[in-house]
């Protein structure tokens, strides 16, 4: 048996995991009721999954249809991992919420009788790793792994769970460490442009994108391909605006750029999209067709391409998604889908995001190039992919795409795809259950 806390910890880390967990359990929280992981679809940005997907089964005469993402869920303990090949979300849109379920089947070394039971006092500890995989142990009340959680005090939450990765760090409350950091970073003032190389040692850097690298080596963060920079479970990012007085972004934020799953731009290809609803281009290129534009839901048909977007398997009433075959469409003035993006796809870009989130505004000279950090990040906690759809709806998400054809008098064209999402930093706060901007200084 894992004897403390600290020794779970050790375990799950050693395995690879860089962010912690816990929950403590309800009666109903058990093999049979399934695992509650909140309202909302919250929970999906915090444990790594596959794609949604539905299935659909017959029972008493209708079709019976659930949505799901499959884990890589692993029991832990002192003889190592044990694989719960069954282990799955479950998304239920009409309430909404999220459970998780299958972690027993076909496992062995689970805590079966603990996940059974109904005993009070139960916890169920979560280490997650960079490339998706989730460690779970479970342990009853008078467990001392239990008995060392009760007793370490407060402990901030993200959603249902309790975030150990700052206990783990030894950093105490995450949001004021982040905020410590960050305000060291403000008053160096200039600091010359730099990425951390594969040593883990700063290395001047001399492209114009280093705002964000200088940034992450000063917090430590290696660049990495699994997901966005990651300070003690926040999401960083940097973005340059025009002083330190107005703090007025240069650019809107691109949150995501997922390639459309249907419509003629799918189904015809790309080159058949541009040369149906692109547009010479604008400067006198030749050969050179452009697709752009900004486009909001309920909007008009744009004039250069005569697209409009569109959103269906969304309730705006209710705040509900009523159907995951849904999505955004741009479709022409006979209602014909030029493009779509299924909800299923946009949920898995969206999920791959931080549940917390802070955006740090930068300025930047040359030469050489310095970046200097201002005093007033915007920190940013609780997102979830209906906070997103909804910002779809109203409008304040919207589709920017910079999608070029080049060559395009010739056989073979060069195409660039970029369909970008974006939002005014004004409207980032919409996107989140808390936000604020707070003064370093």
């Amino acid at each position: 048996m894992i004897d403390s806390l600290t020794r779970l910890l050790d375990l799950m880390q050693a395995q690879g995991a860089i962010r912690f967990y816990a929950k403590r359990l309800s009666p109903n929280d058990n093999s049979k009721n399934q695992v509650y992981l909140g309202g909302g679809f919250g929970a999906l940005n915090v444990l790594p999954h596959a794609p949604v997907t539905t299935d659909e089964t017959m029972r008493a005469g209708s079709i019976r249809r659930r949505d799901k993402a499959d884990l890589q869920f692993f029991w832990i303990d002192e003889a190592g991992l044990s694989p719960a090949p069954n282990a799955q979300l479950i998304l239920y849109p009409k309430y909404p919420e999220v459970r998780m379920s299958g972690f027993l089947f076909k496992t062995q070394r689970a805590p079966s009788d603990l996940m059974r039971s109904r005993d009070a006092g139960r916890v169920l500890f979560l280490g997650v790793t960079a490339d998706g995989r989730i460690f779970g142990y479970s342990s009853g009340a008078e467990n001392p792994v239990s008995r060392e959680l009760e007793a370490a005090g407060p402990i901030e939450q993200t959603g249902v769970f309790l975030d150990l990765t700052p206990l783990r760090a030894g950093a105490g409350n995450s949001r004021d460490a982040l905020i410590a950091v960050l305000r060291a970073i403000h008053l160096k003032e200039w600091i010359p442009s730099q990425k951390l190389g594969p040593d883990g040692q700063p290395h001047p850097y001399a492209a114009r994108n280093g705002g964000g690298y200088t940034l992450e080596a000063e917090l430590g963060i290696s660049p990495n391909g699994y997901s966005e920079p990651d300070y003690l479970g926040w999401e960083v990012k940097q973005f340059g605006v025009t002083d330190f007085t107005s703090y007025r972004a240069k650019s809107p934020v691109t949150l995501m750029t997922p390639e459309p799953t249907g419509g003629i731009y799918r189904e015809e290809g790309v080159e058949a999209f541009m040369r149906k609803f692109g547009y010479p281009d604008k400067s006198g290129k030749e050969g050179r067709i452009n697709f752009g534009g900004v486009y909001r839901t309920g909007g008009a048909h744009h004039a250069d391409t005569g697209l409009a977007m569109r959103i269906s398997g969304y309730d705006a009433e209710t705040g509900k998604i009523i159907d995951l075959d849904g999505g955004i469409a741009m479709v022409d003035i006979n209602d014909r889908v030029a493009a779509f993006w299924g909800l299923r796809g946009l949920m898995d870009h969206w999920n791959r995001k931080h549940a917390k989130a802070v955006y740090v505004p930068s300025l930047a000279r040359i030469p050489p190039p310095e970046y200097r950090y201002g005093s007033r990040p915007k920190l940013c906690e609780g997102t979830d992919f209906l906070l997103l759809i909804r910002a779809m709806a109203t409008g304040a998400v919207y589709l920017d795409p910079a999608v070029k054809m080049e060559n395009a008098d010739t056989a073979k064209p060069a195409i660039k795809r970029r369909n970008q999402f974006r939002v005014a930093h004004a409207a980032l706060g919409g996107l989140y259950q808390r936000s604020e901007r707070h003064e370093l200084v």
